[in-house]
């Protein structure tokens, strides 16, 4: 049913400086649309997945939910949207498996957060294998990030959410994993050729409380070349590090990134982390 994750959306309070912020992180020009529901959108593509930068712009369901999200926690990650080959039939199987939801104007499906833990989840229609261009690139390949390696969802609750992510919504599950040194639990399903972390903080017990969307890992093949287009456009970068997956190296990005915690990230295509 699902076989990617079709784009993830930042609810932002100004577009335009989001959007002048995004191109500089991800080198790549964005791509307004009109608005829409109530809300401005810019889109930036990348090889495996979209990023969609929305803000409120006046009444309508979409504004709406972005007026929500900034007055319950600021600006941060809405959304997952979910790519399906048929969005009638994919809805029909959600809702045999106990998420209820309702289809959107924008010829979407939206699940209900309550079946969903709190987290905005959406479906969208899209063949396998067919992906909208990448946006157009204002520096070298191994410059700028290449695509997404991984979203992360922080749940209070990790057998509600392989319940979830892997019986109901029919994710890939490839690792199950505890690490006391870490202090977390690490659940990794595959969706295409990235991967849906789910990260549980073993020391705060488990609860009902809702799960939150996370933050992004940026793919890339150059760390250094990365960080040093960054630190030059004037972000506030870490120093690259060894990653905690054998063979990659990471940095952390600081700030400029919308309240989405972002990491970048020198990885393949994952098939388990």
């Amino acid at each position: 049913m699902i076989h990617a994750l079709d784009h993830v959306a930042i609810a932002v309070a100004d577009l335009e400086a989001a959007v002048a912020d995004y191109e500089a992180l991800l080198g790549r020009a964005a791509q307004r649309t009109e608005p829409f529901g109530g809300a401005s959108r810019a889109w930036l593509n990348l090889d495996n997945i979209s990023l969609e930068l929305i803000a409120a712009a006046g009444e309508g369901p979409a504004g709406d939910r972005v007026r929500r999200r900034l007055d319950a926690g600021g600006e941060g990650l809405l959304l997952m949207a979910f790519a399906v080959a048929g969005l009638a039939a994919g809805a029909r199987l959600l809702e045999r498996r106990g998420i209820r939801g309702h289809p959107r104007a924008d010829e979407a499906w939206s699940a209900h957060p309550d079946d969903t833990a709190g987290v905005q989840i959406v479906l969208v229609p899209r063949a396998p294998g067919e992906r909208a261009q990448p946006s157009h690139a204002h520096h070298s390949a191994e410059a700028i990030p290449s695509g997404l390696d991984h979203v992360v969802v922080h749940t209070p609750n990790p057998d509600r959410a392989l319940a979830l992510y892997g019986a109901r919504l029919g994710l890939d599950l490839r690792l199950d994993r505890s690490n006391p040194d870490w202090g977390a639990r690490q659940i990794f399903f595959r969706c295409g050729d990235l991967v849906v972390e789910i990260g549980h903080g073993l020391k705060a017990g488990v609860s009902d409380a809702p799960d939150r969307l996370g933050g992004l890992a940026w793919r890339m093949s150059n760390p250094a070349a990365v960080r040093a287009r960054l630190a030059g456009a004037g972000f506030n970068v870490s120093e690259v590090r060894t990653g905690r997956k054998p063979g990659t190296e990471v940095f952390t990005v600081r700030d400029r990134t919308r309240g989405a915690p972002t990491l970048m990230l020198s990885a393949t295509p994952a098939d388990a982390a």
